[in-house]
């Protein structure tokens, strides 16, 4: 779809109004002159002031912590509703749309299928806003000047002045939770756009919160109405140089409430000397998960949806964890599962101990080998793709046989010119999702233990039933096919035959 009220609130969040206590202490205790002695006029009436003391200590006591427990700097709770809420508002037509990036000069053959690009995605969610727009980012670097210029860096350009323009002429009220910078990511983007008042930037430092990790998250949220989620980061080079793959959904106000509050995790713990709380606020949690997803039109087809988000530590009640929600698309697919992901690896990549850890390896075996599933695995290799990958996804392809069906590729991004393979970090597919044929996952990390057990990200999870209407196609046609145009190309190279170009 590429085009160019206050009563209800406290009793929903357990707020005690204040309203109503004064006006219960003045019906107990004010009297009219004419009832009362003259030497006690007023509320100076000696029964009164026990109720007087208790008073206090209720407001001291009870009152105090609740707004101190439930403020929330932005008010953003006021529009955070619950499920029932939702399930019975949830009326309007949403409308979900695959973008892609593909990287200049990689083509496919006549016929296969392609979608707008992330580019136009992020210009139409830019100007759509009317009121707000929240950023959810790993770094900047939009403009290109980390690195020799080069001609394709307009696109990353374009979109940094649009939301300039965003920010300072049109008033749109643009929040942006980003990971803390680092002298080898400064984020001068975001560093510039604050200091213009653009928009509100805050960082979220994960070494303080919980020893390791980063913010790994790619959202955008329109209005609480449109969003987007994706593998591409706020950087030009995931426009024009890296393959990647993302879900806008728009129109959709009953799902952009639920990943708002994920927002929100993040925009609490970027404030000063913010800390992970025993237990998050109530206007956080969610019922909407992989247990009780919730029912929403999308296409014109009715579909079972949910956020998963990790790390587990800024899951607030409710919220299913990333590597839950993966583990609960796999076990639940029946014919087959196409993962694509440029990182694979049964362990963690960045503790300096490496660690074990075949939790999704050992998901997929079983589902192959117990329930006969058809798994293939789409992996990425560049420049940066550590060797030892290959140990791990041939142990994983050994399977394949005529009994099991567990088919492993990697595919390379080619350099086609000098200029390309000048460009530092570009030339790679950088996908990160797994369609099977029940439901869809879109994510935003690579698949370490890393990523799940401290590192900031989302799942977008989908179960669709078949479209009666036949207006549109499924979801998970749509990324399955995506997957087999690439499965397919001469980009996916089989591990018989990887060895000429490792």
């Amino acid at each position: 779809m590429i085009n160019r009220d206050s009563k209800q609130q406290n009793e929903r969040t357990g707020k005690l109004d204040t309203s109503e206590v004064e006006l219960q202490f003045f019906d107990s205790c004010y009297m009219l002159k004419e009832e009362e002695d003259e030497k006690w006029s007023g509320w100076l009436k000696p029964s009164c002031i026990p109720l007087t003391i208790i008073l206090i200590l209720i407001l001291l006591v009870v009152v105090l912590p609740l707004l101190d427990n439930e403020k929330n700097d932005d008010d953003s709770s006021a529009r955070l509703s619950d499920l029932t809420y939702l399930r019975k508002n949830c009326n309007s037509p949403c409308v979900f749309q695959l973008v892609e990036s593909i990287p200049e000069n990689l083509t496919y053959t006549k016929g296969s299928p392609l979608h707008p690009s992330i580019f136009e995605g992020w210009l139409d969610l830019i100007e759509k806003a009317e009121k707000s727009i929240d950023i959810a980012s790993f770094y900047w670097t939009l403009r290109g000047d980390d690195v020799v210029p080069d001609p394709s860096a307009w696109e990353g350009e374009r979109v940094f002045q649009e939301l300039l323009h965003a920010g300072n002429t049109r008033n749109i009220n643009i929040r942006i939770a980003q990971n803390k910078p680092s002298i080898y990511q400064p984020n001068k983007d975001t560093e510039y756009l604050a200091r213009k008042g653009a928009a509100t930037v805050r960082s979220v430092d994960f070494d303080r919160l919980i020893g390791a990790g980063v913010l790994h998250t790619k959202m955008w949220l329109i209005d609480n109405q449109h969003f987007y989620i994706g593998s591409a980061n706020m950087d030009w080079r995931a426009l024009t140089q890296v393959k990647e793959l993302g879900a806008i959904m728009y129109n959709c106000s009953c799902l952009a409430t639920d990943i708002a509050k994920i927002f929100e995790v993040y925009w609490m713990l970027g404030k000063k000397g913010a800390k992970i709380p025993p237990t998050w606020p109530i206007s956080l949690q969610t019922d909407i998960n992989a247990e009780t997803p919730l029912g929403v039109t999308i296409n014109n087809t009715l579909t079972d949806v949910y956020f998963s988000s990790s790390p587990p530590l800024f899951c607030p009640d409710g919220r299913t964890s990333d590597i839950d929600s993966i583990l609960d698309v796999i076990n639940k697919a029946e014919e087959y599962i196409f993962v694509a992901v440029m990182d694979y690896f049964p362990t963690t990549l960045y503790t300096k101990t490496k660690r074990y850890w075949p939790v999704i390896d050992d998901a997929l075996r079983k589902a192959a080998v117990e329930r006969r599933v058809h798994v293939r695995l789409l992996a990425s290799w560049w420049n940066h793709t550590r060797p030892s990958m290959l140990y791990f996804i041939q142990s994983l392809a050994a399977l394949n046989s005529n009994d099991f069906q567990i088919e492993v590729k990697l595919f390379i991004v080619p350099t086609y010119t000098e200029a390309q393979a000048k460009i530092p970090y570009a030339r790679v597919n950088h996908n990160k999702y797994m369609v099977t044929d029940n439901s869809a996952y879109i994510g935003t990390s690579n698949w370490s233990e890393d990523y799940f057990i401290n590192t900031g990200g989302i799942g977008f999870i989908l179960n669709q039933s078949q479209n009666d209407t036949a207006s549109s196609q499924p979801i998970t046609d749509q990324l399955t096919a995506v997957f087999e145009r690439d499965w397919f190309s001469e980009y996916a190279h089989s591990l018989s035959e990887f060895e000429r170009y490792s």
